[in-house]
């Protein structure tokens, strides 16, 4: 019976030492947060802090952006931790999760949708018609088969990309009336005062953070900012299977 008491006792000093631990990591965390936020201002809002992969650093993240500090918040550092065993890109793989959406999140309603061959992949970007890039990454994307494409516009460039978005939509096919401007050159003409989902796309777009056009979006989630190549949406479609 003695024996038994103590081995309570043990148990009992062992979880209350973990209990322990586990409040002083996360006073620790939160003092590193309020010194780091009074020297970097609050114009730039930290959404949290927690232990990095290397003792005594601790990852930042300022909106969906990644930082690092030490224990006495004196530095603030940005770059990327590698894991050398393994080569993995810690700091990559964690903006990359950061900056994933959730497929069912999205609206096909509010996106222009060609479908091609069976349509079995699917992707969705969101593009200004005004855009450069968006332009050459819709003439790439004529080589994809077997694919739908959910284009979701965002007239973020000039007033001019609202009225050509708004003649887009409005017009009697919306989607050749987009390809026709993107590709063949021929400007929208036409109406655009009809209900547009417009201001619901840009919505979206502030919510999760996409500044940038064209921004891809496949089905896991993930984000693949700018005039992706083909090889490399290729790719990602056979890492989905």
């Amino acid at each position: 019976m003695l024996i038994l008491n103590k081995l309570f006792s043990i148990i009992a000093l062992a979880c209350s030492l973990t209990l322990l631990v586990g409040t002083v990591n996360a006073q620790s965390e939160q003092q590193v947060r309020t010194e780091l936020q009074k020297k970097i201002g609050a114009n730039a809002k930290i959404k949290s802090v927690s232990p990095s992969p290397i003792p005594g650093i601790y990852e930042v993240l300022v909106g969906n952006d990644v930082f690092y500090t030490d224990a006495s918040s004196k530095y603030l550092i940005q770059g990327e931790i590698i894991e050398i065993a393994t080569g993995k890109n810690i700091t990559e793989q964690k903006q990359a999760d950061l900056n994933r959406i959730k497929w069912s999140e999205l609206t096909p309603a509010n996106a222009l949708k060609a479908v091609r061959g069976n349509g079995s992949r699917q992707l969705a970007i969101f593009s200004d018609p005004n855009c450069g890039y968006c332009k050459r990454l819709e003439k790439s994307l004529q080589q994809l088969d077997n694919v739908t494409v959910y284009t979701y516009l965002i007239p973020i460039l000039s007033p001019d990309s609202a009225q050509k978005s708004k003649q887009i939509w409005c017009s009697a096919d919306p989607q050749k009336a987009y390809i026709d401007w993107m590709i063949n050159g021929i400007a929208p003409s036409g109406k655009s005062d009809c209900t547009t989902p417009l201001d619901k796309n840009m919505a979206f777009a502030k919510t999760y953070g996409i500044t940038g056009t064209p921004t891809i979006f496949f089905t896991d989630g993930s984000r693949f900012p700018g005039a992706v190549q083909i090889t490399d949406i290729e790719k990602k479609f056979n890492s989905l299977k």
